[in-house]
């Protein structure tokens, strides 16, 4: 059997960022914000999606970037508890004119930490275990004339919260499955390609389940409508504004006035001073609301960003205290790092957002 040890942080976890029930849907992981610039922005990206990070927000939108990047961010979760719980987020992109698009691969990590197991009915222990939750994801985008773009991924997921059975359990703490995610977005270039709008079903596939299919738990399906728009820009300033409404397609009651309770609403700014090529900096703001009676998620954000060259270096803080929310929330004082490499014709050379990513 399992220590308690093992439950606490998963539990707390899948509490933390779900909006719904404990327990009724599998791999909450996969719903984390990765990226420290749209953590710094209410955790929002869907309408933006211009850096590499668009493989989760919506990957659609890398069919608008150019050049190649390297991204990848760390971060310690529900830091309140001190807990050795960490996620670690890598993706790269490249465009391909052969392809006319774009492809993509990320990895997210998700550790829970290591534990004592026990034989059953005795405390003594008899081995350690780690437990973790990971996924890879591959990709492509295309742009479909000038204003829209699609995106697809493809995810094989892994979750190991045990290696292995004891005494009467059966089958393991170890299960693996498979989701895809369809995404779309329009940047009308009569708008001077500075305002966006996408569309991102992620997390599409089959239940997962460790025991038995009996026993399977479904995916966190999740639907996300994002906005995005340039509000100012000149040749060395921009201000950016995002917006997003997501949703977990999962359990869904046909009562219309309690779904559209447990719309997740965030949303977001970001200002940039200095030129592509010279020394630039990004500060960024941002707020996240959940209903309280879905999830009661309620924190305000900040980051910033260095960016030189190839080279930017991001980070985020996520404040619930500042949002009236209780004290010592286990989200409250979460920190996102990420370093992001980028070479090649880059984004400054197509028209819209890419300025300053």
């Amino acid at each position: 059997m399992f220590i308690r040890k093992l439950f606490i942080p998963i539990i707390l976890f899948t509490v933390m960022i779900s909006n719904i029930t404990v327990a009724q849907e599998a791999v909450p992981f996969l719903l984390l914000a990765p990226d420290s610039r749209a953590g710094g922005m209410g955790e929002s990206g869907g309408g933006l999606a211009d850096n590499g990070a668009a493989i989760f927000w919506n990957p659609a939108g890398l069919a608008f970037l150019r050049g190649s990047e390297i991204q990848v961010t760390h971060a310690n979760w529900l830091p309140q508890f001190h807990l050795d719980l960490f996620y670690d987020y890598v993706t790269y992109r490249t465009y391909l004119e052969d392809l006319d698009g774009a492809i993509f691969a990320s990895i997210t990590y998700m550790n829970f930490g290591e534990f004592v197991r026990t034989a059953e009915g005795s405390p003594d222990p008899i081995g350690t275990f780690r437990s973790f939750d990971a996924a890879a994801t591959v990709g492509y985008s295309t742009t479909l004339g000038k204003d829209w773009a699609v995106g697809f991924n493809f995810r094989l997921i892994h979750s190991r919260l045990s290696e292995k059975a004891t005494g009467q359990e059966q089958g393991s703490g170890v299960a693996t499955t498979v989701s895809f995610d369809v995404a779309g977005m329009y940047r009308p270039e009569f708008l001077d390609n500075r305002f966006s709008v996408g569309v991102n079903v992620s997390n599409i596939g089959p239940d997962i389940y460790y025991i038995d299919q009996e026993q399977a738990d479904p995916l966190p399906t999740n639907f996300r409508l994002g906005f995005a728009g340039r509000l100012w820009e000149d040749d060395f300033n921009s201000l950016t504004m995002t917006l997003d409404f997501a949703k977990l397609l999962v359990n869904i009651n046909g009562d219309l006035n309690e779904e559209l309770r447990k719309v997740v609403t965030s949303g977001g700014l970001e200002y940039w001073y200095g030129q592509p090529g010279d020394f630039m900096f990004a500060a960024r703001t941002g707020y996240f609301y959940e209903d309280p009676d879905y999830g009661a998620r309620k924190f305000v954000t900040f980051g910033a960003s260095i960016r030189y060259d190839i080279y930017q270096f991001d980070f985020s803080y996520l404040s619930t205290s500042l949002a009236g929310s209780e004290e010592n929330h286990p989200l409250d004082g979460t920190l996102r790092f990420t370093i992001a490499f980028k070479w090649g014709e880059q984004n400054e050379a197509v028209k819209g957002f890419p300025k300053g990513i």
